[in-house]
């Protein structure tokens, strides 16, 4: 077998298994995206649906001139949102179930839900 053969079946062999390492650690699964907007120390909507088994993308607009604090003790997320700013959110893939979600600075009146179902 020729230095070159080896190296040819050496490097298909290494793509072949970066390739399953990706697909086993869920590289290529589809992300659920959800989109929320923070207005009057209120979530937009107040109820998202996300499918269960899938990781969720969270986008979260501030539109109020003050900080919000996008906090769930469920979904374990806490991530403070500038007046004005965007953030994105990463959660792992959940069971079905109903996650709370709430501004930590108003969460009397700043509180919502993730469906997942």
């Amino acid at each position: 077998m020729s230095i070159g053969t080896r190296f040819f079946q050496a490097t298909a062999l290494a793509a072949v298994m970066i390739g399953a390492g990706a697909i086993s650690s869920g590289a290529f699964a589809q992300e659920a995206a959800l989109r929320l907007t923070i207005k009057d120390h209120r979530f937009q909507p107040a109820e998202v649906h996300a499918p269960a088994g899938k990781p969720i993308s969270i986008e979260v607009k501030n539109l109020d001139s003050t900080p919000a604090e996008f906090e769930s003790k469920t979904l374990r997320v806490e991530k403070v949102i500038a007046g004005g700013a965007t953030v994105t959110i990463k959660v792992r893939a959940l069971p079905p179930g109903r996650y709370r979600f709430f501004d930590d600075y108003h969460e009397d009146t700043t509180e919502g839900y993730v469906v997942v179902d």
